[in-house]
């Protein structure tokens, strides 16, 4: 038995020592596409292996990290009043973007067509989702357009 583990023993050891020179060779052509795949050029993306860089859990595609967006957000912020173009409005704060209001006028004409409709028989002749127009009608409703009643929509005046 002893014999037999000296024997494997023996053969792991002389295969590790034929491997480690192509493993070191794996290693340093790793290290060269790396720090090729920043220089400019023409090169093939078969030829060149470059691991993703590991963002943390959460994180959009392209988000550096908290300083760089930390130093964006009081670079636009900060700006000072004499540093912006005259005539230009100033950046918004993030948040979500304001919409052009078709779906919204799109909406308000089939609950002027249809009074009393509710909103999945709205979304199906829209051919959208439900969550949607559950946040452009109670707008339409402040904007005095439409009234809810029990379940459906209704125009208003």
């Amino acid at each position: 038995m002893t014999d037999f583990l000296d024997v494997k023993r023996r053969e792991i050891s002389d295969r590790l020592k034929e491997l480690k020179p192509a493993v070191d060779e794996y290693s340093r052509l790793e290290a060269a596409a790396a720090a090729l795949a920043g220089v400019g050029g023409s090169t093939s993306s078969s030829s060149t292996i470059v691991a993703p860089r590991r963002r943390g859990p959460g994180r959009p595609r392209g988000s550096g990290g908290r300083k760089k967006a930390a130093a964006a957000a009081t670079a636009t912020v900060a700006a000072p009043k004499a540093a912006r173009k005259p005539g230009r409005p100033a950046k918004r704060r993030a948040g979500r973007r304001k919409g052009s209001g078709t779906r919204a006028a799109e909406a308000l004409s089939f609950v002027q067509g249809q009074p009393g409709i509710t909103i999945p028989e709205l979304a199906a002749k829209m051919g959208i989702k439900q969550n949607y127009l559950y946040r452009v009608l109670p707008g339409l409703e402040q904007e005095n357009k439409v009234e809810k009643k029990g379940r459906g929509w209704h125009p208003k005046g």
